[in-house]
């Protein structure tokens, strides 16, 4: 199924997206057009903190479509991340209906219809109610850290954007969200799910793309140190540590740089600073061990 004709080529997405400040290569700005395009949900897989939420973000910027997140976890259930009824009103509706001596299948269409059914994300992003929603943004972020019997839910709604409510019906899309779906890899995806998306792996930046990105986020920071900040960060990721710093921990230590006036980088200025770079103490360690080795 084909989606929308939102951008005329790779080249006017790229073109967008550097716009609002997010660089993204040719792999991924075609990967992205591709599924906007085909009308397919995105799977970005990476470390974290190398951007794959905010392709959802500034899609939802560039296109003028509303974001819907949901955040998985453990535990993530149909509740929480398609719909439930809204019991307490329920109650009160049955009492109202008895009162009014309402037979049988008068208070089960009554009490089951789409007053009484509490959206989540996933309903909310395909329910035709909702035209002024129609076609937004729906990121379903870290979705390996949720539950694997969760991904069944998703199934129907990233083959066909439909999901099936037993009182109700179907619930079908009038405009196919934009779906994007993120992982960091801590369990597989299964293949099931795989299938239905578009895929594509979002690495640690080249050192000019970091260095772009320190630049059009932390505007504040001198050149100089920004070359510095992205120069020794990108060093460490070739470090043994337990959790190699993401572009989200660079732009961190960057304005954490400039709010305390610092210009050049220094062994103080790294060690003072370390809680915006690392969160680990074992990384910690490993940082001011290599500043002494080489210093900065």
């Amino acid at each position: 199924m084909g989606g929308e004709v939102l951008f005329r080529s790779v080249e006017a997405l790229s073109g967008d997206l550097r716009r609002a400040s997010y660089f993204a290569d040719e792999g991924l700005a075609t990967a992205i057009f591709l599924a906007l395009t085909l009308g397919r949900p995105l799977l970005l897989e990476g470390e974290p903190g190398v951007g794959k939420t905010e392709v959802a973000k500034v899609l939802s910027r560039i296109t003028g479509r509303r974001l819907l997140r949901l955040q998985c976890h453990e535990g993530l259930d149909l509740a929480s991340a398609v719909y439930e009824w809204d019991y307490g009103r329920q109650l009160l509706a049955i009492r109202l209906l008895e009162a009014s001596a309402a037979d049988a299948e008068t208070m089960r269409r009554r009490i089951f219809s789409r007053e009484f059914l509490l959206a989540r994300p996933l309903l909310e992003a395909i329910d035709p109610a909702r035209p002024e929603d129609a076609g937004p943004v729906l990121l379903i972020d870290e979705l390996d850290r949720a539950d694997e019997e969760f991904e069944a839910f998703l199934l129907e709604l990233l083959s066909d954007f439909q999901i099936s409510i037993p009182e109700i019906g179907t619930v079908r899309a009038a405009v196919p969200p934009l779906v994007v779906l993120t992982s960091n890899r801590t369990r597989e995806i299964h293949d099931a799910l795989r299938r239905r998306c578009l895929y594509h792996w979002l690495d640690y930046p080249s050192f000019d793309k970091e260095l772009a990105i320190v630049r059009a986020k932390v505007p504040q920071v001198a050149e100089r140190l920004a070359d510095e900040v992205v120069r020794f960060v990108q060093a460490l990721r070739g470090e043994d540590l337990y959790k190699r710093p993401g572009v989200a921990e660079t732009l961190d230590w960057a304005a954490g740089l400039a709010a305390l006036g610092v210009e050049r980088l220094t062994p103080q200025a790294v060690e003072a600073t370390l809680g915006l770079l690392v969160k680990f103490q074992e990384d910690v360690a490993a940082v001011k061990e290599r500043v002494g080795r080489v210093g900065v």
